[in-house]
């Protein structure tokens, strides 16, 4: 289920765990394997304890704790900072511009980083925030509760996206223009933006549809619906917002 091209750019990050001399116990499951078996939870949205012992990925519960234990460790970060380097290098990301939304997901065993949801009658619920830069591509994602308002992440999300290398001279970190919908509008945000060095474009409440921002948000609305296509982010089921994360990393 894992490529070699994929292993071969997570291995060098995961953690090395030496094993026992005194009491050894039972062999470590090959990382690979246990990858693999982290990646059927998250495309198929199964629980961790109906994980088939027969697909040799190990028991759920080893799965459960090599997830909690590499995103602790910081190695899904690492791979993504690894990737976006990658297509930096190679011209694939569009740094012109940048688009944030959030999307709304049910949160059905609560735990931090949920809330009562404003568009679910007040159940609990999460929003990923999501800023992309305009290939769409990934930069940055947040987790935090159902009634969060939208423009309380625009900062978050534009400080959380990692210094990009993959070429000569300084990383790159910052979009020329961010692009928003109503949910930012906002003028002490567009000023946060706009002192951080990126020209805040915002659709303002109160105005007639058609601005035109159309051409460049729907990319983010793609990404969002891609990262939904993986079943264990379309509704969370952990009580843990660390291993809900781990997912979304």
């Amino acid at each position: 289920m894992v490529s070699d091209e994929l292993w071969a750019r997570i291995r060098p990050l995961l953690p090395v765990v030496p094993r026992r001399t005194d009491h050894p116990g039972r062999k470590r499951l090959d990382d690979r394997k246990v990858l693999s078996g982290i990646l059927f939870v998250l495309y198929t949205g199964i629980a961790w304890e109906f994980l088939p012992q027969e697909l040799g990925f190990g028991s759920g519960m080893t799965c459960w704790r090599r997830l909690r234990d590499w995103h602790a460790a910081g190695v899904w970060q690492k791979l993504h900072e690894l990737l976006l380097a990658e297509l930096h290098a190679a011209g694939r990301l569009d740094w012109s511009k940048a688009v944030m939304d959030s999307s709304h997901i049910r949160a059905l065993k609560g735990g931090p980083k949920t809330g009562p949801s404003p568009v679910d009658r007040g159940k609990p619920g999460s929003k990923h925030h999501v800023i992309a830069d305009g290939n769409g591509i990934p930069l940055a994602v947040t987790l935090t509760g159902g009634n969060r308002n939208d423009v309380t992440q625009v900062m978050p999300l534009l400080r959380a996206i990692p210094p990009v290398r993959g070429r000569r001279g300084q990383p790159r970190q910052r979009p020329e223009v961010l692009y928003a919908d109503r949910g930012y509008d906002h003028d002490k945000y567009r000023r946060l933006v706009r002192a951080s060095g990126v020209k805040p474009v915002i659709a303002r409440r109160g105005i007639e549809h058609g601005s035109g921002l159309g051409v460049h948000r729907w990319v983010i609305e793609q990404t969002i619906a891609l990262l939904h296509w993986f079943r264990r982010l379309r509704i969370r089921w952990e009580i843990r917002d660390d291993i809900h994360e781990a997912f979304m990393t």
